[in-house]
This record gives structure tokens, sequence and C-alpha cells, in this order.
């Protein structure tokens, strides 16, 4: 498969603070990557570096094997994070513009119809909603029929049928051949829509790999939530105690059981579905009353929060710290480097 995407050691500073500290990764042709990590990781300025809209980085990208300056324009489409646009153009007057500056663009209407606005084509921007000048802006990038698209947090405002539009054109865009790289806090999303994810987390690329072998590795056990019922009248279990979460944890541990306490109950590890009813019936046994039984699979939100999650609360260079263990698939991040300072603001809209 063609290598669309190269970068190696990819490091971008802002006087003393370090944004981007060694990034390497390859995009294939026809693959959806998805870039996710807290905000102020760098997903902003990646973007920036690997379409060679920032200041000089240290390291080297390519795009179809040239500078990313050196592309012919009509290859690559750009939705960024922050795109504000006249407020008193139409959704079409906008497509014609963008379309305008293109010799081969794809007709306004058809951009207009796949981004699901042909309805609203001749509303003032200004008047639309939030997820509706998304879509508008979507089809700005769209427009050219690129052969690379980035898109930074494409649904950003946009609501859940939006969403879904997004999602759909993503896919049949991957599957007609055009490659796809995007940013996104929704790890839902990246699950679904992704061949690959990246996670940046303090201006490193910790882990690489597909959803799959990322749940895998870094995912931890799928869970049983136990909600504890305090009256113990409604439960089906006949029993009349006030049970306490720690309490519960520890008779549990006693029987085996790995339970931990939380806010409304415990969480029981360790065990598979066809275990559930065996777990049921310790808690029976020992006259624990609960109201709910959640099963829930590990996903890729538990390898953010496992790798990334102390980035998010603010902690630092823990998470990059703990990730240079992850190799998912047999396939290495960045390598080892010293955790990076972040910016002083947090910010990534640089």
């Amino acid at each position: 498969m063609t290598d669309v995407l190269v970068a190696e050691d990819v490091q971008k500073r802002y006087g003393d603070a370090t944004a981007l500290d060694g990034v390497t990764l390859t995009v294939r042709a026809g693959e959806v990557f998805a870039l996710i990590g807290p905000n102020g990781a760098g997903k902003t300025t990646l973007v920036r570096a690997l379409t060679g809209t920032t200041a000089p980085t240290e390291g080297s990208v390519t795009v179809f094997g040239e500078a990313p300056t050196a592309v012919a324009r009509e290859r690559i489409g750009v939705l960024p994070q922050d795109f504000s646009p006249p407020g008193r153009l139409t959704g079409r007057e906008l497509i014609e513009y963008y379309a305008g500056l293109y010799d081969d663009a794809i007709a306004p209407d058809e951009v207009l119809s796949t981004v699901g606005l042909a309805d609203d084509a001749d509303t003032w921007y200004e008047k639309l909603s939030g997820g509706q000048q998304r879509r508008v802006c979507l089809g700005a990038a769209l427009v050219n029929d690129p052969e690379l698209l980035f898109l930074d947090e494409p649904t950003t405002g946009i609501d859940p049928a939006g969403r879904r539009t997004v999602a759909e054109r993503v896919r049949a865009l991957a599957a007609g051949g055009t490659t796809v790289f995007l940013t996104t806090h929704d790890m839902d999303e990246a699950q679904r829509l992704a061949d690959r994810v990246g996670l940046l987390a303090g201006g490193e690329l910790v882990a690489i790999g597909r959803p799959e072998e990322l749940v895998r590795e870094h995912g931890g056990d799928a869970r049983l939530y136990v909600e504890l019922d305090a009256d113990g009248a409604d439960s089906e279990a006949t029993m009349a105690s006030t049970p306490d979460p720690e309490t519960v944890a520890a008779d549990l541990a006693d029987d085996g059981v790995a339970a931990t306490p939380t806010e409304r109950g415990v969480e029981i590890t360790g065990i598979d579905p066809t275990e559930i009813g065996t777990a049921v019936e310790t808690m029976e046994s020992r006259g624990i009353a609960y109201s709910s039984l959640t099963w829930r699979e590990p996903s890729l939100e538990d390898v953010y929060m496992e790798l990334a999650g102390d980035e998010e609360g603010g902690a630092g260079g823990d998470a990059a710290a703990r990730a240079r263990r992850a190799v998912p698939g047999g396939e290495r991040a960045n390598g080892p480097r010293t955790t990076s300072a972040r910016s002083s603001d947090g910010g990534e809209s640089r």
C-alpha cells in the first residue's frame, strides 16, 4: 500500500515550550487515520505541520513524496478547527466561491447535497445553526475532490444526525480511495471510522495502531457494574440490608471476586459474560441487594484514559511516561524521549 503521508521526528517549539516532540507516523493511501488526545496535546499543531501551514518545524514531512508546500493544492483538502467565513454569504455562495478556486471542482449543488444542506443552501451562513455551519465548512474542504483530506475536529458543534452525515461521507471517501486524516475528541467516532488511531499526549505520539489492537493492549478488562440497592425492597434479591460499597467490595474479595467500590455500587473485573451469573449468586449468598447490573466491554475511551488521562487533568508528563510501553500490534510509537515541556497556555490553536 502506498504511503501518502510520512512524518519523521517532527518537532515544534515555541520558545522554551515544546509543542511537538519527535512525532513519527505514516498514513497509507485510502486509510482513515484518527489522531486523538487531550486539549493542548498538539493535535492542531501537528495538522499544521503536516499541511505546511505552520512556521518551519524540525524533522521531515512528505506528502505524496513531496514537501507539503510543493504539493498541488487541488490534491489536498483541509477543514481547520477554526474556520469563520463571511456571515452574510449563503451556503451556496460560499461553496461556489471555493469551487471557483479549482479547475475541476465538484458541482456546488452536489457538494451541498453530500453534506446535507441542499434544503438550506440559500440561507445566510450566520443564520445557520452551528452544526449546519460546520457542514458548509466541510463542503468547502470537499469541493476540490481531494486525494488527501485533513479534518480537524470535523463534528464539533454538530448534532447526532449531522455527525452521522459526516461519518457516512468519510466512509464513502475512503471507499473511493481518498486518504483521510482526522483529529477528534469523540472516542466512539474514532473507533467507528478509523483504520488506525494515534494517541498524542504532551506533544508525543505515545501509541499508534488499529483501534481493536489499542483496546486489547491498553483497554483493560471488561467490567460488570453493580448498582447497590439502598432499600433492598425493590431488588430481585429479597435482602433488606443497606449495602455499603466498600464493605461489599471487601466481602466479594473474600470470595475471590475482584471488586472495587464506586459511588453507588461496585465494579467487578476479571470475569467474562458467562460468569455474571456466578457473581450474582455470590452477592445473593452474602445478602447483597442490588438494583441493576451493567456489563461494559473496554473501548478506545478506556485506552485514552489509561494513556492520556493525566494529561487531560493537567498532571503533566506521567501519561507519556506510562505510554512508552505502548507497542500495539508490533508498531512502535515515538522513541524513548524525555517528557516535553507543555505550552504555557496549554492551547493548540497555533
